[in-house]
C-alpha cells in the first residue's frame, strides 16, 4: 500500500513506509516493534479504502526510535491592566518510529526487534549514567592567609621613672580617702557677705 492513515493519542497521521513519525509517547524500548491498528484509510494510488470508522484487518507496523522530550513550550498569559502576567513552560515526551510496513486482511508482520537501535539507546544511558553518577567537584580550601605581623615591643621605661610613677599615684588614693571621710559630714555653707549700709549724705 502506498499510505495509510492511523489514530494514536488522540491524533490523526498519515504515514507510508520508511516514514519517520513523531506521536504521542508509547510504552516501549528503542528498537522495539510497534503496531498501529487503528487505521482509518489506505491508500494504494487510485484504489483507496475509507474505514467505517476502522479498516477491517489492517495494522501498520514499525521501528520505536526512542521516547524524547522536544523544546520546551513558551505559555504567556496576560490581561492587560489588570496585573495578571503568567509564564509557564511545558516539554511534551515524543515517540519517534519509522514506519515498516503496512499490512491488510489481518496478515502479521514481518519485521524483527532492530538491535542496532537497541545498542543506541544502552550506549546513550550508559553514558548518561556516567555522567550523573561523576563525583561533584571538591571544593577547594579558602587559602591560608599570611599570620599577621606583631607590633615591636615599645621601649621599657627607665626602672628610675617606672619607680617615680607609682609614687605619683599614691596622693591621689590619699586625697580620695579623705574625700570619702568628709562625704560623711555636710559642708557648712558660709553665709552670705552683708552689704555695707548707704552711708547718709552729709548736709
Amino acid at each position: 500500500m502506498n499510505f495509510a492513515v492511523i489514530k494514536t493519542g488522540g491524533k490523526q497521521y498519515k504515514v507510508a513506509a520508511n516514514d519517520v513519525v513523531k506521536i504521542e509517547k508509547l510504552d516501549a524500548q528503542p528498537g522495539d516493534v510497534v503496531t498501529f491498528d487503528q487505521v482509518l484509510m489506505v491508500g494504494n494510488g487510485d484504489d483507496v479504502t475509507v474505514g467505517v470508522p476502522l479498516v477491517a484487518g489492517a495494522t501498520v507496523a514499525g521501528h520505536l526510535v526512542n521516547n524524547k522530550k522536544q523544546r520546551t513550550v513558551i505559555i504567556q498569559k496576560k490581561h492587560r491592566r489588570q496585573h495578571f502576567d503568567r509564564r509557564n513552560g511545558h516539554r511534551q515526551i515524543l515517540a519517534t518510529v519509522r514506519i515498516g510496513e503496512i499490512l491488510l486482511g489481518g496478515a502479521a508482520t514481518t519485521l524483527k526487534a532492530d538491535d542496532r537501535l537497541k545498542a543506541q539507546a544502552a550506549k546513550l544511558n550508559a553514558s548518561t549514567a556516567v555522567i550523573a553518577e561523576a563525583p561533584a567537584p571538591v571544593a577547594k580550601a579558602p587559602a591560608k592567609k599570611a599570620p599577621a605581623k606583631k607590633a615591636a615591643p615599645k621601649a621599657e621605661k627607665p626602672a628610675a621613672e617606672a619607680a617615680e610613677a607609682p609614687a605619683k599615684k599614691a596622693p591621689a588614693k590619699k586625697a580620695a580617702a579623705k574625700k570619702t571621710e568628709e562625704g560623711d559630714k555636710p559642708a557648712a555653707k558660709k553665709a552670705p557677705a552683708k552689704k555695707a549700709a548707704p552711708k547718709a549724705d552729709k548736709e
